[in-house]
């Protein structure tokens, strides 16, 4: 009989102590749930902007453009933290780098070049992602139309004055007939840059020919059998051309006195004679504004892509290959 009653006893505290631990757990749960709640609606309202910068390979016009993005952020006082990433060339790299970026949850993706741009979208469609870089957004099946790209895709063209460039050609080299245009194949931008070349010399009255690359790897064998064939090279703003420039002008310039009409600047300081082209951070800088509009809360489906006004274009001429060709170009402008 004792014994029962102190069991009885036992299970009756044990009883007690329970409820009054469960009773203890609950009011702490609310007054814990209110205060994470709290602390959560602030860091939502006060973290910084996760962005990801999907670079397609390394090379200074797509650094420019990386640069100026980044100045437009900074100019608008604009609190991110930015992940900078670069596929080296690579399209299975640029898919892997861009899968991460989605994974990671980034508040905004840019992706630089259009192979960079193709990965990032066809990684999401609920991230906004900004491009630049990319000369015909639409024609590369990156937005419905470029004036209304409709989804999670908007940014800023390196569309380039492709009829300015050969006008500049025929200024610098009026005894040119015979025009090679050296570009990648597996750009479909650079093939829109080629057509409108070939447009352009045909209209001036002259020859132009395609030489392409597949890959940099053949980039010194095709400028070689350019020689005795052409009078002179012109180059659109291709990744894969733009990153082996120095070679190119090493062969063509250097080794057989080629000139090199480029569609950027980047291609003038690696050897090219010539360029009236774009400025690769003030397009950058363009897609930098636009992420500014996506962040404080514009969809990109209502943002046009955006292009460098024509008047902001430079003419930029190098003085040492000028002389080594013995080219006089003091007075040459594009007024």
């Amino acid at each position: 009989m004792k014994k029962n009653m102190w069991k009885i006893a036992v299970a009756m505290l044990l009883g007690a102590s329970l409820m009054a631990c469960g009773s203890g757990k609950s009011t702490s749960d609310s007054g814990s749930g209110d205060s994470k709640a709290e602390v959560s609606s602030q860091a939502g309202e006060n973290a910084k902007k996760k962005i990801g910068v999907l670079q397609y390979v390394q090379h200074p016009a797509l650094d420019k453009a990386n640069e100026g993005f980044v100045a437009a952020l900074k100019e608008a006082g604009v609190d991110v933290d930015i992940e900078q990433e670069n596929a080296g060339g690579e399209q299975s790299a640029a898919q892997t780098i861009a899968n991460k970026l989605v994974n990671d949850k980034k508040d905004l993706i840019l992706a630089i070049a259009t192979p960079a741009a193709q990965a990032a979208a066809g990684a999401t469609s609920d991230i906004p992602v900004v491009i630049t870089a990319v000369t015909d957004p639409a024609d590369s099946g990156l937005v419905e139309s470029n004036d209304k790209p409709g989804g999670n895709v908007t940014g800023s063209s390196d569309l380039t004055p492709v009829a300015d460039q050969i006008e500049l050609l025929t200024k610098i080299l009026p005894d040119a007939k015979n025009v090679g245009i050296l570009y990648c194949t597996a750009e479909a931008n650079s093939k829109l840059q080629a057509g409108l070349a070939m447009d352009a010399l045909k209209a001036k009255g002259l020859n132009g020919v395609e030489y392409t690359v597949s890959s940099s790897n053949e980039i010194q064998s095709v400028v070689e059998s350019m020689v005795g064939k052409v009078d002179a090279i012109y180059v659109p703003t291709d990744n894969v051309i733009a990153a082996g420039m120095t070679t190119v002008a090493m062969i063509a310039t250097n080794e057989h006195k080629i000139p090199i009409i480029g569609a950027e600047a980047a291609h003038v300081e690696n050897g090219a004679l010539a360029t009236y082209g774009i400025d690769y951070f003030e397009v950058g800088k363009l897609a930098g504004e636009q992420a500014v509009e996506i962040l404080n809360g514009k969809a990109p489906a209502d943002i046009p892509i955006a292009y460098l006004p024509k008047d902001k274009c430079k003419l930029v001429i190098n003085d040492e290959v000028a002389k080594e060709l013995g080219i006089d170009t003091s007075n040459i402008s594009m007024e």
